[in-house]
């Protein structure tokens, strides 16, 4: 007869192995915010909110484990240890803090050569031309000095057949994007996604030229997801978009997505409670008109 006791370590060691194993056969996906301004108008370049609400939604995907680094780099980089995908959404133009120091690069490119899902968002697309090199090699695409970068309306209702778009639906929005930008000869490893121009909009027929959006399999193994929009939180709201993104990141970290698309469901009250508390800019005050002068007669 068995007794109590060893019952009890029995149960408990079974629990034990199986957490183990649950814990094993987890995907780890970190999602990196960049720096949220203070005084900023409420939900523009949210990108702390925007990684919490990602979290939320790439944990309806069973078996995946998201997690956050709200101060645009971790105290402890062990954070990254066994992450399936890494996500960086932040400003750019070299205020990327990944790009702040030879370490920090170092780990990314430690990240890319162990075949790490690498996801870049809205303005981190944008690399300065002292790092080139990393940016066609770790999102496949280089934001030179002809790209460009604006807000206007575009309308997105044609999509490539690829994993990413699996269940994208049609979206409409007045977003910030950046465009024009280079990528590598022949399109090599690039599928196109998403596009967006002044003159085309939405349209592929906009071209390379009006990329936005696309999934890139590095020639020396890993996935990289880039999406140029989002730059203000209430983007979440259109659910063509949340799908795209969501299946990008677990494209990117490997995981299989469901001909419908990955679960992502979220209402406005969802998506809003995530809003960062932002400090109301100075509202612009326009100069008084000089008095007209008299008129000589």
């Amino acid at each position: 007869m068995i007794s109590r006791s060893r019952f009890l370590l029995s149960f408990a060691l079974t629990t034990v192995f199986a957490s183990s194993s649950w814990a094993a056969d987890s995907v780890k996906i970190v999602l990196v915010a960049g720096k949220v301004k203070e005084v900023d108008k409420v939900g523009h370049h949210d990108y702390l909110g925007g990684c919490r609400l990602m979290q939320v939604l790439l944990k309806q995907t069973p078996g995946v484990d998201a997690v956050l680094v709200n101060e645009e780099w971790p105290a402890d980089e062990k954070i990254f240890e066994g992450a399936a995908a890494v996500v960086f959404y932040t400003d750019g133009g070299g205020k990327q803090a990944y790009l702040a120091s030879p370490e920090h690069v170092a780990a990314v490119q430690k990240m890319a050569d162990g075949k790490v899902g690498l996801v870049n968002l809205h303005q981190a697309v944008e690399f300065t031309p002292s790092f080139a090199q990393q940016s066609m090699g770790w999102l496949g695409a280089l934001y030179n000095g002809l790209s460009s970068r604006g807000h206007w309306d575009s309308v997105h209702d044609t999509f490539p057949k690829h994993a990413i778009t699996s269940g994208v639906t049609p979206w409409k929005i007045n977003d910030g994007w950046l465009n024009h930008l280079q990528f590598p000869a022949e399109m090599k490893g690039i599928t196109p996604l998403v596009w967006s121009g002044k003159e085309k909009l939405g349209s592929p027929e906009g071209g390379d030229k009006d990329i936005v959006g696309w999934a890139y399999e590095r020639p020396s193994g890993g996935r990289s997801f880039s999406f140029s929009g989002l730059d203000a939180h209430g983007a979440w709201e259109q659910a063509g978009m949340r799908q795209l993104v969501i299946n990008g990141v677990l494209w990117s970290a490997g995981v299989g997505i469901p001909a419908t698309g990955a679960k992502c469901e979220a209402d406005k009250a969802l998506i809003d409670s995530f809003l960062t508390p932002r400090i109301a800019p100075p509202k612009k005050v326009k100069p008084e008109a000089a008095p007209a002068a008299p008129v000589v007669k």
